[in-house]
């Protein structure tokens, strides 16, 4: 969500590569993991979990993650990741989407960080470098050489702390919480905590190069936490208030309430929720830009605001606004009034700038514990993208933004939450869960750094979808992003024509390896085949319109009608999008509500209200994003009927 661009930093000059050290770095990933743990007497457990919450084992071809770092160890190198980013802004909505005031336009934004300025935790890859005498270059690019310098990293640390080269893996704690780079004591331990998590319970996968790679239960180890102490980090305690899960690195880093002058005043909203209102969605963003720049950003009162920021490299967290205040974040006043906003550090449009296992993690618990705190629950009805987040009206749909795009796998997150997206009928469902193999599904995007150029190749959680059942027909149209009608493109920011993981909609036919939904007003196709499925069946509720109508009107927000607006609050207008969902189609039903509006355009909230209507309406999932009809003017069935 935060338009945060950043700029060019000085290249790293690496030291120049050497035959031997080449040769060296050349091995299979489950080899190499068994070779540096032998070389660097570091068990192969402690490796394979740290490898694990950092990468999943995955070498992402060299290409750099949102913190910096790079291949199966995470090794930062922060110098070089900046200087390859082209991030590009994603949108131009008024990030808080209330008609009842000037648009909140961010101040421009502050300058990135400079070299020196980089934390120790993003500049990993140089100490590693000097520990293997392995090349920088070999060092990104070559798994095997990767391990080597992760393993030489844990090592060195070990000594430095004056602990043993142990085989037992719970002696290694404190070299594991070291690794994170955390600069306090809860944070370093719970990185820690969460590599001994998956050392106890084990894990296997299929790596993106293709290798499967497995470690096995330890379900006995007993981490020696005790030796946390010799790492001599200050403790970093919660500040009071601060809402978090136990067991999360948490902090407080406080977005100001301020007054800016007559009538103007930022970077949010008090409230009281939810004895004000419901608190109905969470709303997953990335930051396009880096963790300090993104907390700079929260901190000016000229800015916007979301909730929570969750940094790359341990998946640390910051808290910025209580979570019963209203953040400005997702560019539509209804949805903020009524969601929490967790931003993560990360780049939607480069795609190989991937989201390390910390940051999946720690947003899982933490988007956990809001959804029991709230009761909201775990579907993607309800926690949404900011690419979910409809427009409030015409004006405003081509400039909502698009993160955290098609690159954020929505499937390992909903299995992290507990919640996994699995089928829930047969063919006579009536529904669809949109459901690929993230890793397998690699459809093309373009314009990831400059127009019309092709994206690296990488996996994507979201389906293309077509006027006809063949990949040579065209894309379908949105009329809201095109309103000459022309086709969508494959741009990674055109969501006219994207179905994502979790998003249920209604069968609209099935013809071979194609299968075809009702989407924006149209029958919409997929690919589809049995051998290798980007959906599953599912079933629920589905609205279609009341007999007599040919088509109903579609918003972008649920307010209140006229006659519920107390003297002293202006009526809100109810405006339709320029979509209709039309006689005999049928969408999914994600929640029902009363039509609700916040009048919050003072400092003091004394004079804030909330304005409940009679007017029921109906969250769809009308296309890409979601969309509100009225409970009146459709008919809710089963989706098999």
């Amino acid at each position: 969500m935060v338009a945060a661009s950043v700029a060019l930093l000085v290249p790293l000059v690496s030291t120049a590569p050497t035959a031997t050290a080449e040769q060296q770095a050349s091995a299979g990933l489950e080899q190499a993991f068994t070779d540096a743990a032998r070389q660097y007497q570091v068990p192969r457990s402690v490796l394979l979990g740290v490898s694990y919450l950092e990468s999943r084992w995955d070498g992402h071809r060299g290409a750099p993650s949102v913190g910096g770092g790079y291949g199966p160890m995470h090794l930062t190198d922060a110098v070089t990741a900046l200087a390859a980013e082209h991030p590009s802004r994603h949108g131009t909505e008024d990030p808080r989407g209330d008609d009842a005031r000037p648009a909140k336009r961010p101040a421009a934004d502050p300058p990135p960080p400079t070299v020196r300025a980089l934390p120790a935790r993003l500049r990993t890859l140089e100490r590693a470098q000097r520990l293997t005498g392995l090349p920088a270059r070999a060092l990104r690019e070559d798994p095997a050489a990767n391990v080597r310098g992760g393993a030489a990293l844990i090592a060195a640390a070990q000594k430095r702390l004056g602990l043993p080269l142990s085989s037992d893996p719970g002696r290694w704690y404190a070299a594991v919480a070291d690794y994170s780079g955390a600069t306090d004591a809860t944070s370093a331990g719970a990185f820690a905590d969460e590599v001994y998590s998956v050392i106890r319970s084990g894990a296997s996968r299929t790596t993106d190069s293709g290798e499967r790679v497995a470690l096995d239960r330890h379900p006995g180890v007993r981490r020696d936490t005790a030796a946390l102490r010799r790492l001599a980090l200050p403790p970093g305690d919660r500040a009071p208030g601060v809402e978090c899960p136990r067991g999360l690195s948490c902090e407080s880093v406080p977005a100001p309430y301020q007054e800016l002058g007559e009538d103007d005043y930022g970077n949010h909203d008090k409230a009281d929720r939810p004895r004000s209102q419901r608190v109905d969605y969470i709303v997953v963003h990335d930051t396009e830009g880096y963790w300090d720049t993104a907390l700079k950003l929260v901190q000016d009162p000229t800015y916007v605001s979301w909730h929570y920021t969750l940094r790359a490299t341990d998946g640390h967290i910051a808290q910025h606004v209580p979570t019963k205040d209203i953040g400005w974040h997702a560019g539509n006043w209804y949805v903020n009034a009524k969601s929490v906003g967790l931003e993560h550090e990360g780049f939607l449009t480069a795609p190989d700038a991937w989201y390390t296992e910390a940051v999946y993690r720690a947003s899982a618990r933490l988007a956990r514990y809001l959804a029991q705190r709230y009761d909201i629950p775990l579907d993607r009805q309800h926690v949404l993208g900011h690419d979910n987040v409809p427009g409030t009206v015409t004006s405003t749909i081509r400039g909502m933004h698009t993160d955290p795009g098609p690159f954020w796998d929505w499937a390992h997150y909903f299995r992290l939450l507990g919640a996994p997206l699995g089928p829930t009928a047969g063919p006579g469902g009536g529904l669809v869960t949109i459901r690929p193999d993230y890793d397998r599904h690699r459809p093309d995007y373009t314009d990831c750094e400059k127009p019309g150029q092709p994206c690296a190749p990488h996996g994507s959680g979201a389906v293309r979808l077509h006027t006809a059942p063949s990949a040579d027909a065209p894309l379908v149209s949105d009329v809201g992003l095109r309103p000459d009608g022309s086709p969508s493109t494959t741009g990674v920011n055109d969501t006219g024509a994207r179905a994502s993981t979790g998003q249920q909609f209604a069968v609209a036919g099935r013809e071979g390896d194609w299968t075809a939904i009702w989407y924006l007003g149209q029958r919409a196709w997929f690919h589809n085949p049995a051998r290798q499925p980007t959906a599953v069946n599912a079933k629920g509720w589905v609205v279609t319109p009341r007999p007599g109508r040919e088509e109903v009107p579609v918003y972008g927000r649920a307010y209140p009608e006229a006659a519920a607006y107390p003297e002293g609050v202006p009526v809100q207008e109810v405006s339709p999008l320029p979509y209709a969902l039309r006689k005999d189609q049928r969408y999914a039903v994600g929640l029902r509500t009363r039509g609700e509006y916040l009048w919050a355009t003072t400092f003091d909230p004394a004079g804030h209200k909330v304005v409940r209507g009679k007017d029921a309406y109906y969250q769809i999932q009308f296309g890409h994003r979601v969309a509100f009809v009225r409970a009146a003017d459709v008919t809710v069935r089963r989706s098999g009927r």
